[in-house]
């Protein structure tokens, strides 16, 4: 039986290998884009994050949209969301134990891998019509287990090889990756759901990810320093204590994860809007969905521009508090036809809604990245990250969970449930996050 180490003193285990990663450039040096570009290795690790970018994109889409169509069912829909990526977040302790022992890039390939062959079986069985919703559930949660080692392995791999003075700039091409997909994948995905059906559509998004992993070939591994027991399960756990004792990283875990769950409402509720209740096809699911990734894409590079050393607090807080009214607007557009504002004016009140959210993610994200890397010791970063994020992420997929489930009632009242937990998220933010500086 595996016993918690005492509260006070915690003896953290002392590293095995300790090499300074980061290059020692001083503070006042050069804080352009141009600096950062020219920082060795990065620009082809980048190259190979943004194709896994705008694969993960098309997967989340393609899915709700081949499940809906294939099977008729939002609660299937949301059920699939959750299973894809559920497990992974259950497993992050030893995915992040696994990333500070072993390296972080043999790790990401090894899950682009993994998801091409699950997304391929998954079309090929479909077009078989051997893909019974039990079966389509079991494949999405084993494709997830592995995926958490991408997510994290990349972000925790940036600040290794990034000088600190560089990180703003690094985090907005960080979270500018995320929006350079969110405008791509979903109308990519979407445009190959309606040209080719959805179980081709995986097929060819399994495909996207095996490009993703021949970009990772070459991509250098940086040592760093790492703080082991020589115990793969005892140093899983010590990275859930580490992360649960750091008062910045478990507070954003419980407003972020909150905040999540209003985005996981909207990846069911917002196509159903459009396919629904304005009767519109899968091509504008992706439109809408590419308008959010388009604000929060010039959003990211405005904040990554400014120092947020001390303004992480209010670059968090703030946001959260203003993405209640623009969740609010759908209300309006799923009303759009009995209201008589007529189509057009529901995709638009739509489009609006995605905008001002893309707008509000700039500096969260900037915010949100930044604050964990400063107050994240270097030998726990595989470990803290991956259960930091796998903890932030928590509320995805229960929202999509809880969206499908209430959206199959009524899709006003899932939207409510999205403008309660932005509010709630800001509160927790404000309460939870120390605004200190030092190591929280």
């Amino acid at each position: 039986m595996t016993v918690l180490p005492p509260r006070r003193p915690w003896r953290r285990p002392a590293p095995i290998r300790c090499v300074p990663v980061t290059q020692s450039l001083p503070e006042t040096s050069d804080r352009s884009y141009r600096a950062l570009l020219r920082v060795p290795r990065l620009g082809r690790t980048l190259v190979a994050m943004q194709i896994a970018r705008v694969a993960q994109s098309m997967v989340g889409v393609a899915l709700v949209l081949f499940t809906l169509l294939e099977y008729g069912s939002p609660i299937l829909a949301g059920a699939v969301t959750f299973v894809s990526i559920v497990p992974g977040l259950v497993v992050s302790p030893i995915a992040g134990a696994l990333l500070d022992r072993h390296g972080r890039v043999r790790l990401i390939t090894l899950d682009y891998i993994v998801t091409l062959g699950t997304l391929v079986l998954l079309g090929v069985l479909a077009l078989a019509k051997l893909l019974p919703p039990p079966l389509l559930l079991l494949i999405a949660a084993v494709s997830s287990l592995t995926s958490i080692l991408s997510h994290t392995g990349l972000r925790s791999l940036f600040p290794l090889i990034v000088p600190h003075h560089l990180w703003e700039r690094l985090n907005a091409i960080d979270s500018n990756g995320y929006v350079v997909a969110t405008i791509l994948g979903p109308p990519i995905a979407a445009s190959l759901v309606a040209l080719l059906g959805g179980a081709t559509a995986l097929i060819v998004v399994g495909a996207s990810f095996g490009f993703a992993a021949v970009a990772m070939i070459g991509v250098p591994d940086p040592p760093s320093a790492i703080a082991s027991t020589g115990n793969l399960l005892l140093d899983a756990w010590h990275g859930l204590v580490y992360t649960w004792r750091n008062r910045t990283l478990r507070g954003l875990g419980f407003a972020i994860s909150t905040l999540n769950i209003a985005g996981g409402i909207g990846t069911i509720v917002v196509p159903l809007i459009v396919l629904q209740r304005l009767g519109l096809g899968e091509v504008f699911v992706g439109g809408v969905f590419a308008i959010s990734g388009i604000t929060g894409m010039a959003s990211a590079l405005l904040f990554g521009r400014i120092d947020s050393r001390g303004r992480e607090w209010r670059m968090l807080v703030w946001p959260m508090v203003a993405m209640a009214p623009g969740v609010a607007l759908l209300l309006a557009a799923a009303g759009a036809g009995p209201l008589g504002l007529g189509i057009a004016a529901g995709l638009a009140l739509t489009g609006a809604s995605l905008a001002i959210t893309g707008l509000l993610n700039g500096p969260l994200d900037i915010a949100l990245f930044t604050v964990r890397q400063r107050r994240t010791e270097q030998a726990w970063m595989g470990r803290a990250f991956a259960v930091s994020m796998a903890f932030n992420f928590a509320g995805f997929p229960l929202g999509a969970a809880l969206g499908g489930i209430v959206a199959e009632v009524s899709i006003e009242a899932a939207i409510v449930i999205g403008i309660a937990a932005c509010l709630l998220a800001a509160l927790l933010a404000a309460t939870m996050i120390p605004k200190g500086e030092p190591l929280s």
